[in-house]
């Protein structure tokens, strides 16, 4: 099935935490059916850290959302 949504597009959140709120597409994942969109779906991951003496620390982070749960705005 085509994708109807490209990047650069804004879409509509309709299910989900998220639902509601708009953003920009980022990043289309055409054979998962998948869009990563800018702000929506964030989660939070923590990070190692990499030097001595660093700290470690908490990244959030945007997963994708599957199609058929945004529409173009």
């Amino acid at each position: 099935m085509k994708m109807s949504i490209k990047k650069g597009d804004t879409v509509l959140i309709l299910k989900g935490k998220d639902r509601t709120k708009s953003g920009k597409v980022i990043r289309v994942f055409p054979k998962e059916n998948k869009v990563l969109v800018e702000g929506i779906n964030m989660v939070k991951r923590h990070k190692r850290a990499t030097k001595q003496g660093e700290k470690g620390q908490m990244v959030s982070i945007a997963r994708p959302i599957d199609r058929s749960n945004v529409m173009v705005k």
